[in-house]
Parts: C-alpha cells; structure tokens; sequence
C-alpha cells in the first residue's frame, strides 16, 4: 500500500467502525467537571454539544470543549460601552502573567509573579491563598475537578510531576500519587533514554474522572523523548492508559518511520498546545506537533505518524478511533497549535458534529468528528522538493479545498514592510536574491543550505489559544500573526551532534538551524501589513465573515499611521452570547469589544502594559465579569520601542452596579 493510499486508508477504516457506533446514540454518558459535580445524560436524540458547559469556565479555555465562548448575555451590543474596571489583583515581580483565570467552586485561580497558584474572590480579588509549590508550573492555565460532595481539585503540572492541588485550600494531596506527585516519566518505555522532568504549559484535559495528560518532547533537539499522552485517575494517581504518539512495533503507523536498532530514539510529535474533550462522545481530540528534529528529517524517512496530526482518541481506553495527518515529513516545524474546536453544523439538511483544526500555516481543516470524515475535500498538492543532501520531503501536502486560507500564502520581495529603514528594505531585497529562488512561495518550501525565507513560519498563522467558536452560531474566529523567518540549515558533523541523532550514518548526518524571525533594527517585522488579522468563518458554509486588521503598533500610531493589525500578538480571542467577540493586543496594549457579526470595535480599554493569554468571563450572583492578565511588553516586541510596561496585573471588567 502506497503512502497515500495508507494516510486515508487508515481514517477510513476507522470510521466505519465508529460510525454504527455513533449513529446509535451521539453522545456517551459524560460527567462536566462544573462547580456542582453534573453528570447529564444525553439523549440519542439530542444535538451533539447542546449538554456542553457554556456558562462556567472550570477549565482552560473555558473548558474541556475549549471553545472559548460564554453563553452569558448580560454584557452585551447596547451596553458594553458602559464596561468598567470591577477591580485588579497585583501579580507582583516575576514573570507577567499569561494564565487564563479558571472560576469555579466559588473561586478565581490564576498564577502571580512568583510562580504560585493563587484563588481570589471573583467578585472582589481579594486573595483566599496562595500555594507553595517548589519548581515550574505550567503558565497557561489549569483544570478543575469535583465529585459533587466536597472534593475538589486543580490538576497542575509541577517540575514534572502531575499534582492533585485541593482548589478550597491550595495544599497539595499527598493520597494523590507518590507522596503527592506522579512523575511523568515513570510511564514511558523502559528502553528511552530518561529526559529530564518532562515540564511543559498544556494543562491537559479532564474527562470524567481522569485526567488526561500530553507529555513535552524534552530537548529542542534530535534527542527529544517520545511525547506520549497518558491518562491518570483524578483521585489516586494511577495510570489508566497510554498512547504512544512515535508508535512502537506492532501499532499502527509504525511502518511511517524508519526500521533501525536506533528506533527508540525518535523524539518529538508532542501535543505540546492544547487539547479538547467531547465529553458527550466520550472523544479526546489531540493535535500533536513536529517530530525531532524540526528542520531536517533525512534520518527519518516516511510520514512519520503521529507527527503533525489530529488524533481522535476513545478517552476511556486510548485507542484511537481515527486520526488525519495534517503535514507529512514535516520540515518547518508545523506543529498543530491550538485546541480542536468543537461545533455542530447544518450540512445538505442534516445537523453534523464537526471538528475544526486551525494551523500555523494558515489552513483550515475540518471534520466529521464521529469518523474523520472531511467536511470539504482535501487534497494531496505536490510541494517543491528538498535541495539538501540525505532530505526525504514528502512529494505532497494534504490542502483544504475549503475553507480558503485565513492570511496571506506568500511573502516576495513586493512584500517588504515599508515603515523598515531604506537600509533594512534594501538588505531584504538583497537576501531574497541570494535565497534559495522560490523562497516565500508557499508554506512548503522546504529549508535549505543557501537559505529559505519561510511564510507563513513557525511562529506565523494560529498559536496557542488565539481561535475561538461560537456554537450558537456555527461561526469561527482566529487571530493570526505574519512572522516570515529564514530557514538556513547547516551540517553538524561533531561527535556529540551524530551521537545524538537517531539513524545516524556516514551520509546522513544532522543538519541545524539557527533562529531568526528576521527582525529588523526597528523591531518590525519584515513583511508589510497588515501585520495581524482577526477572520471570522460561517462553518455552515465555509465562508469568510470577515477579515481584519487586528489592533495597532503604539509606535506607528504615535505617527498617525493605523489599520495594520498588532504585530505577533498571542491573544485568546473569547466570543459571547452578547453578541461580542473580546480580543486583547499586545503591541497596543488594548482590550476590545467588536461585533461579532461585523467585527465593528463597540469598545476599547487601553492599558499601560501589554496583555496576552486568554481572558475569562463568569457571573458571580447575577453579575457578568470579565478578567484577562496584563503585564510586560509583549511576544516578538521588544524592539519596538514602546513605553515601559507597568505593573502586572489581573484587570476584571464589569457593568457598573444596576446596569440592566
């Protein structure tokens, strides 16, 4: 069986097994992990997703279904301009803060500058504790868990050791694993080498009792570790189940890589994003990312499964029930990274769960979520070839032929950013003269020894928590970054560099790749704008709503020069029953209310800071609030010359007091 025929093949068979499966009955038996303990059962009958959390925000996100939207409507299109500060809780030095607030149980958790979960009253901000932990936690967020009768915890990833926190005291559970912490890296193969604490900001994801953890690959390097998914039960500790991302003799997709006495060295394809749960189907959605090393694969020829795919999980068992490949061989380091988004849409008359990916380069593929079943065709697209000696790129790409892509495909020398010095544009046009001839033509061009300039590039298109849907309305949203980079690899032949790679011969050596985004001396980016896009998508259609520039540079507005969209910004755009559609920039250190059918700004609130991550919306006794972290400069922004930031913070909107 060809490649091909094998990367469809696959979904195929296991949809057809699936789907007698789902079309008894949609949605399995599922408990939310929500403040009072529910466990709803959800009618055959019933449309997919309509049992879903969109109240509460007990998790990442928002929630297990990572959908980044509330059903709260008392903020809404005829009174947000009244908005106002409610109150603000000081971080204090360390790291700004990008964690998204989590509210249940009666309690706000977010993390301060020194590292530690702290709960707030999410009324007032006022401090109930602070933990004590010792070593890293994740900086993005956490998940909550309840029985109903009086236990309640915060799953949090600590030096490398899963940790059980009770949410009403912020202690640690010592009943929870091995004196309270389960390490990692216990559950991997005996024969990987042990990386070091297996640390990373995907909070995972918690389906009824279990929560659900995606390991990092460790080493930016050839000697990344396997980054498995693991499941734990939620009151012990114990492992439930593994599934193994680099798939070992026997599973499937092991013929995608490489047979070599070296096989157990292969690293990466880590979910290091964000994951989702539909907790009627009982499905775990995981988007994993690039296997090791990034930007050079000629030690491991084939499609390397699971690398760069959506992976559908049985979430009570592990195994999988389909996946798709979203990028073959990748040599771009194309990770999928942000949460699969969950909708259900009106299809040839017929109501259909489905599934959406966005990517770092641009596309966006959706399916159906019961089988793997693409909404719009995707095709296999011949892609340039690899220059570099010992490469195996793979001939084709899988495209959607819908929806059309959120931002541009190209960069050329036509596209240089025209605020750049006239001695920055011109070593532009001299570097793409020197570069390999279709540099920027595409997202696959591949790197190369003369040097590739790449768009949209690894830190262009989506990222971590920048796309939100809104279920209601069968709509999607992505806030989008233009980064082009070059791509400019070159062997490596000391010892310690063949040592280290897996598959390692005599004319197949490892090939490195030093960082450069291409920044110019203003701190600009190298392409022109806009610099940012803010797209919205109907899914019932496929078509765009709208596509817009998303927020200002303060500098360039200092000059009265507007309308180019923030530059890199690393926002969670977070839509409402409102009717609104809330986005935070960084490079303007702005928060915004726009129409989340128009995109029309009704608001704005302009901070002294920056603010990323995600913002938070929750009703504490009848009363809407919203809460985003604020602090530092910003991601990619710190030669911009902007103002220096003032002290981080959680800021929290609301109405003023009696507002109808």
């Amino acid at each position: 069986m060809s490649n091909s025929d094998r990367r469809h093949h696959s979904a195929r068979k296991a949809g057809l097994r699936f789907a007698l499966a789902a079309s008894l009955g949609l949605a399995l038996a599922a408990c939310t992990t929500t403040g009072y303990g529910s466990s709803p059962e959800v009618a055959a009958s019933t449309a997919p997703g309509s049992s879903f959390d969109f109240e509460g925000w007990d998790g990442y996100l928002g929630g297990g279904d990572s959908s980044q939207y509330s059903s709260l409507d008392q903020i809404n299109r005829s009174n947000v301009s009244q908005l106002e500060v409610a109150w603000e809780f000081p971080t204090g030095e360390g790291a700004p803060p990008l964690f998204n607030p989590v509210v249940a149980g009666g309690r706000m958790y977010v993390i301060n500058g020194s590292g530690q979960l702290v709960a707030l009253n999410p009324a007032t901000g006022e401090q109930i504790w602070e933990s004590s932990l010792e070593g890293r936690i994740g900086v993005r967020g956490v998940n909550y868990w309840t029985d109903g009768a009086g236990d309640e915890r915060l799953m949090v990833l600590n030096n490398g050791l899963l940790r059980a926190i009770n949410a009403a005291t912020g202690e640690v559970i010592a009943s929870f694993g091995t004196d309270g912490g389960v390490d990692l890296r216990d559950a991997l193969p005996d024969d990987v080498v042990q990386p070091g604490p297996l640390q990373t900001s995907n909070p995972g994801r918690i389906y009824k009792d279990t929560v659900i953890m995606s390991l990092p690959a460790g080493a930016y390097d050839y000697a990344g570790s396997p980054a498995n998914i693991h499941a734990y039960d939620v009151r012990t500790g114990a492992l439930k189940w593994t599934f193994n991302t680099i798939p070992r003799e026997g599973e499937f997709g092991y013929d995608t890589w490489p047979d070599v006495e070296d096989r157990n060295q292969f690293g990466g394809v880590h979910n290091w994003s964000e994951s989702t749960v539909d907790t009627e189907m009982g499905i775990v959605f995981i988007p994993t990312g690039t296997p090791r090393y990034d930007f050079y694969g000629g030690n491991r020829e084939g499609d390397n499964l699971f690398g760069n795919s959506l992976i559908a999980l049985d979430a009570e068992t592990g195994e999988r029930i389909w996946h798709f490949q979203i990028v073959h061989h990748d040599l771009w380091d194309f990770d999928l990274p942000v949460a699969p988004k969950l909708m259900t849409i009106t299809r040839d008359g017929e109501q259909v769960p489905i599934v959406v990916q966005v990517t770092k380069h641009g596309y966006v593929f959706a399916f159906d979520r019961r089988d793997g079943t693409p909404i719009w065709p995707i095709e296999e697209v011949p892609v340039p070839a690899s220059n570099v000696p010992g490469e195996h790129a793979s001939p084709t790409q899988p495209v959607p032929t819908w929806p059309q892509p959120y931002m541009r495909m190209e960069f050329t020398v036509d596209d240089i950013n025209p605020y750049l010095p006239e001695s920055d544009q011109e070593a532009l046009r001299e570097l793409f003269a020197s570069s390999r001839p279709d540099s920027g033509q595409g997202p696959f061009v591949p790197p190369s020894i003369e040097g590739t300039i790449g768009f949209p590039g690894h830190n262009g298109g989506a990222n971590w928590g920048t796309v939100s849907v809104d279920p209601e309305n069968q709509r999607l949203y992505i806030v989008s970054r233009e980064l082009p980079l070059m791509l400019r690899i070159q062997a490596d032949p000391r010892a310690s560099a063949l040592e280290a790679m897996p598959n390692a011969e005599e004319d197949n050596v490892p090939y490195r790749w030093p960082v450069n985004f291409m920044l110019q001396s203003n701190g600009m980016v190298a392409i022109k704008p806009p610099f940012s896009n803010l797209t919205a998508y109907d899914m019932n259609t496929g078509e765009q709503i709208f596509s817009i520039p998303n927020g200002e540079i303060l500098t360039l507005e200092e000059q009265g020069i507007t309308g180019v969209g923030a530059q890199t910004p690393r926002s969670g755009p977070v839509v409402t029953a409102g009717g609104l559609l809330f986005v935070n920039t960084a490079s303007d250190r702005a928060f915004r209310a726009r129409d989340a059918a128009t995109g029309e700004i009704l608001w704005e609130h302009r901070f002294d800071a920056g603010t990323e991550g995600v913002p938070a919306v929750y009703e504490v006794d009848g009363r809407q609030y919203i809460t985003l972290p604020v602090g530092g400069v910003g991601h990619f922004l710190g030669g911009l010359g902007l103002p220096e930031p003032g002290p981080s913070r959680y800021v929290t909107f609301a109405l003023p007091e009696g507002t109808e």
